[in-house]
């Protein structure tokens, strides 16, 4: 009787394992698959740090992405300036403010006395106003907007053209009048203080 039940048991094993065989052979290429897709991305990750690491100009693996960070110059320094201090300097008119935006844009609306010099033509715009700058002034530049890179991208520009005190107002032109702080349309001094 338990020569029976082994036997029994035996057969009932060895045709489980037939059925068993096929599904085994089944789950062969989704358990493999598990298996290589993470090797693959972990060789992915290795070559592309291996072509950023031998490029030309490699991208940063870890970067300070907060606004004085991307607002810098060519050397790292912030170039960022508060509100506050750009409306102290303009009480005083200590400084000369540059509108970054297209030439459209500085006619609807702008910060009082600002020249116009839209990032998209600085080359030929900087002429016309280059005499109404000099080099012991303040220039801060501004544009619309925190994610705005005009203002970032003028501030460099006149830094390489020899101005040593280059600033960035950020967002300028939103917080500026959120502030209430004085503005023009076109050439005329708008209403608004």
């Amino acid at each position: 009787m338990i020569k029976m039940k082994m036997f029994a048991l035996s057969f009932a094993l060895n045709n489980a394992d037939i059925e068993l065989e096929p599904m085994k052979q089944a789950n062969t290429p989704i358990r493999q698959a598990f298996r290589q897709v993470p090797l693959l991305i972990v060789m992915a990750c290795l070559i592309a740090l291996a072509v950023n690491h031998w490029r030309g100009t490699p991208i940063p693996l870890i970067g300070d992405w907060s606004v004085s960070g991307r607002f810098t110059d060519g050397d790292g320094k912030d170039l960022t300036i508060s509100l506050e201090e750009a409306q102290h300097l303009f009480d005083r008119n200590a400084a000369r403010f540059l509108d970054a935006r297209p030439q459209p844009q500085y006619e609807s609306g702008h910060i009082s006395s600002a020249l116009s010099l839209p990032w998209q033509d600085a080359n030929n715009a900087f002429t016309d106003i280059a005499e109404k700058l000099e080099d012991k002034d303040t220039l801060i530049t501004y544009c619309d907007g925190e994610s705005c890179e005009l203002s970032h991208d003028l501030a460099v520009f006149l830094k390489d053209m020899g101005f040593t005190d280059v600033r960035v107002l950020v967002n300028g032109w939103t917080v500026w009048q959120d502030a209430g702080l004085p503005t023009q349309k076109g050439g005329a001094a708008d209403d608004q203080q």
